[in-house]
């Protein structure tokens, strides 16, 4: 069995039977096993208050393959990071010909990987801070002479900030690169941006109210998103119609240029001139208490089992055959 991608079969499904009986994939095995697991038991709870037939299904305890042996009929993707979120799990379930919600395989390997999303966007003129990869030595000098201090490095193909490092002084640069290279092998730096922080929900092809972000850490990394109650977050952000709409706009042509779908979220920074510059996009956003996806929705008038109910509607552009 394969499946079959097609745009037109999405649909509005008003009955929970329709949907069968559904997986919702959760934990895994990456740096962000125990934000999936957060994530996973809120979207099956979300589920199971609907009606849906949802079990949870952990990939790091259990082999892909027992959800056919299980009688699964689609998949509500609820893994973050590497071999959840980079298109990995998307290739075994198009292998298995099980429907799941949110990205392909191309669009998850893609927006899973923050370098080849940066040069996607730029082609199709989205704006995105500059940067200097690092991958020896020399380029740590390069980056200074580039970029300036202070600077943010970072892994290309983490998430949850994992791996992050602000850089003010000369001397902490190789830390923070060997810090980063600790997780991911390709490592990349980009000057620091002094501005809002903002970041866009996407569902079903429509951008949700934007959000903007304020902690008193330094930045909006692991602590910040997950696990300190002072991180501020305003929905409406407060920017005027014009700017909410450009910044709408921005974050749909990421979506399209990286051949991202279904779902998911695009971050930004607004610099001193009030320019929003793309940091990322994610392709399975956080959906715990602290997650921004939800918090949108609400601003959209979309409470959270409406939101997991739609983004499972999403598994109905792939179908078996």
């Amino acid at each position: 069995m394969r499946l079959r991608h097609d745009p037109e079969a999405l649909r509005r499904i008003n009955d929970a039977k329709d949907f069968g009986r559904v997986a919702v994939l959760l934990g895994g095995s990456s740096t962000e096993r125990e934000v999936s697991l957060l994530s996973g038991r809120a979207v099956l709870a979300g589920l199971r208050r609907s009606g849906i037939n949802a079990e949870a299904f952990d990939p790091a305890e259990r082999p892909l393959t027992e959800l056919l042996a299980a009688g699964f009929q689609r998949v509500w993707i609820a893994l973050h990071g590497p071999g959840g979120e980079d298109g990995t799990v998307q290739g075994a379930l198009e292998f298995l010909g099980l429907p799941y919600t949110g990205s392909g395989v191309m669009g998850s390997a893609i927006g899973m990987d923050k370098l080849r999303t940066k040069r996607l966007a730029q082609a199709v003129a989205v704006p995105t801070a500059e940067f200097v990869i690092l991958k020896e030595e020399s380029d740590l000098e390069f980056a200074l002479e580039r970029l300036g201090l202070p600077m943010i490095v970072k892994p290309a193909t983490q998430g949850s900030s994992v791996g992050m490092s602000r850089v003010e002084k000369p001397a902490d640069l190789r830390a923070a690169w060997e810090a980063a290279r600790h997780v991911d092998g390709s490592v990349f730096a980009e000057p620091w941006i002094t501005g809002g922080e903002y970041t866009v929900a996407m569902l079903q092809g429509h951008a949700l109210p934007s959000i903007r972000i304020e902690t008193p850490r330094v930045f909006y990394d692991y602590e910040a998103k997950y696990l300190r109650d002072d991180t501020r977050y305003f929905c409406p952000s407060g920017l005027a119609s014009p700017a909410e709409q450009h910044m709408a706009n921005l974050a749909q042509a990421a979506f399209a240029a990286c051949g991202a779908e279904g779902w998911g979220r695009a971050d930004f920074m607004v610099d001193r001139t009030g320019r929003p510059l793309l940091l990322e996009i994610n392709t399975v956003p956080g959906m715990t208490d602290h997650s921004l996806v939800p918090m949108a929705a609400r601003a959209a008038g979309i409470d959270f089992d409406e939101l997991v109910w739609r983004v499972l509607e999403t598994s109905l552009v792939r179908i078996p055959c």
